[in-house]
């Protein structure tokens, strides 16, 4: 039984047209583009067996193969990263025990929030889906602060109850606290970290599902499994000191640019 990554990349994204082109800067001054980042993070994780970037863009899909992907072509009409996962599924010959979804705009992310993730749906047989949470610590949470502020999505947050069962996914900062925390303050705000491991079951459903009211208010693709009812794992990952980001505004390319400087990251 295998494992797949898949890599959905889209073009027409409404905050940031061609996203997955854009290049970033690394610290040995040579600049990847974002889906070619990803592709890079997804290689560095231990375990996996396949790789490949799913997407209904031409560009997108020639960038993909001229740096040595395996490219898999889906629908215009796939709603969201995890209907492109359930179709490159589909299209795909493989008895797949758990298929990962590494969302394009998060090139940061490490191997082992992957491979911690992967080994957290092994671990618990009743959850259908999982997706990484990462402890804020108070420069972070207040970074995702004064996104909202300025009118910005930094960034999603999740909670979950005491079997670590999500609750609940935003946009929006949650839970509220009232406090101020310094930058190196252990905070009760977990970041969602943009990765989800599926069970074939339940990623082969999602798309026979209509989309919620959860769903189309906050814009997140996850809450369609909340409500319908279906255990979706949060597995606590480590930061050990890396930065983690997503792109999800023009705005993000110097914050990561800087992240990848401070790190060392080429």
């Amino acid at each position: 039984m295998s494992v797949l990554i898949v890599i959905p990349a889209r073009y027409a994204s409404t905050r940031y047209p061609g996203k997955p082109l854009v290049e970033l800067r690394g610290a040995s001054g040579e600049a990847k583009s974002l889906i070619r980042r990803s592709w890079d993070a997804a290689c560095d994780v231990a375990g996996i067996d396949r790789v490949v970037v799913a997407t209904d863009d031409d560009r997108i899909a020639q960038a993909a193969t001229g740096f040595g992907a395996e490219v898999v072509m889906t629908a215009t009409t796939c709603e969201n990263g995890t209907e492109r996962c359930a179709e490159t599924m589909a299209n795909l010959a493989g008895d797949f025990e758990i298929i990962v979804n590494l969302q394009g705009d998060a090139p940061l992310t490490p191997a082992w929030f992957i491979e911690d993730l992967v080994q957290g749906l092994r671990d618990n047989p009743s959850a259908q889906v999982a997706t990484p949470v990462l402890r804020t610590e108070g420069k972070a949470l207040n970074g995702l602060l004064q996104d909202r502020r300025e009118g910005r999505v930094g960034g999603t947050t999740a909670v979950f109850g005491a079997d670590h069962n999500a609750l609940y996914f935003s946009k929006e900062v949650i839970p509220y606290t009232g406090k101020d925390y310094a930058a190196d303050d252990e905070t009760p705000v977990f970041h969602h970290v943009g990765v989800y491991a599926y069970r074939p079951e339940a990623l082969a459903a999602y798309p026979q599902w209509t989309s919620g009211p959860l769903e189309r208010l906050e814009g997140l693709e996850q809450l369609r499994f909340l409500e319908r009812g279906v255990p979706m794992l949060c597995v606590e990952v480590a930061g050990k000191g890396r930065q983690f980001w997503e792109l999800n505004n023009p705005e993000d390319v110097p914050r990561l640019e800087a992240m990848l400087l401070e790190m060392g990251d080429e």
